[in-house]
C-alpha cells in the first residue's frame, strides 16, 4: 500500500474488508459521482487503515460556488439519516461541513474554496501515510490504541512522534528522517 493514488478509489478494492465495504458503499450510493464537480477525495483514517469503530468517512471537497455546493448536497443527501449542514470559518476560510449516515457509516463532507490538495485534512493524511509506511505495525497499533482512548488522529501521531506545540501544525511541519 505504499504509493496509493488516493484520488482513485480502486485501492479500496485491494484493501481490508472494511475498506472494500466502503468502496462498495461509496459506489452503490454514488457519493463521489454526486460530488464530482467538487473534486471529492476520501481522506482520514479509512484510506490509511487506522480507523476505529467511531471513525467516519471523511470526504474533502473544493467548491468555487459555496451556495451551489450547499444546494447540490442538500438535494442529494438531506433525506439521509442524521443529516446536518454547518457553515463555519476555519483558519479564516469559509467552510461547509455536512454530516449524515449512509449504510451504517457516518459521513462527513468537508468543503472549502481551496484545492483539496492544499486542505489540511488531505495534507495530514499524506504525512500520516508516509509515517505509517516508514514505521512498523506496532506504531500503527499504538496510533489506533490512542484513538480508541479518545485522542484524535493528529494529536495521536504528534504524541507518538514526540512533536511539540499544536499537533495539527506540528504534523504539517514534520519531516520523517
Amino acid at each position: 500500500m505504499s504509493n496509493i493514488d488516493f484520488r482513485n478509489l480502486t485501492y479500496l478494492k485491494q484493501g481490508n474488508v472494511v475498506q472494500q465495504i466502503i468502496g462498495e458503499v461509496l459506489e452503490q450510493y454514488r457519493i463521489m459521482d454526486t460530488l464530482k464537480f467538487f473534486d471529492p477525495v476520501l481522506i482520514g483514517t479509512f484510506p490509511i487503515d487506522i480507523a476505529i469503530e467511531s471513525s467516519d468517512l471523511d470526504i474533502a471537497c473544493c467548491f468555487e460556488d459555496r451556495e451551489g455546493f450547499i444546494q447540490v448536497v442538500g438535494i442529494a443527501f438531506s433525506s439521509m439519516q442524521d443529516y446536518v449542514l454547518t457553515e463555519v470559518i476555519i483558519a479564516s476560510i469559509p467552510t461547509v461541513v455536512v454530516n449524515f449516515t449512509i449504510a451504517e457509516f457516518p459521513v462527513e463532507l468537508f468543503a472549502q474554496s481551496i484545492a483539496v490538495e492544499q486542505q489540511n485534512g488531505y495534507r495530514h493524511m499524506l504525512i500520516e501515510h508516509t509515517v505509517l509506511q516508514a514505521k512498523d505495525e506496532v506504531f500503527r497499533q499504538e496510533v489506533i490504541k490512542l484513538k480508541e482512548s479518545g485522542i484524535k488522529t493528529e494529536p495521536a501521531f504528534a504524541q507518538l512522534l514526540g512533536l511539540k506545540g499544536d499537533p495539527y501544525e506540528a504534523l504539517l511541519m514534520y519531516k520523517s528522517s
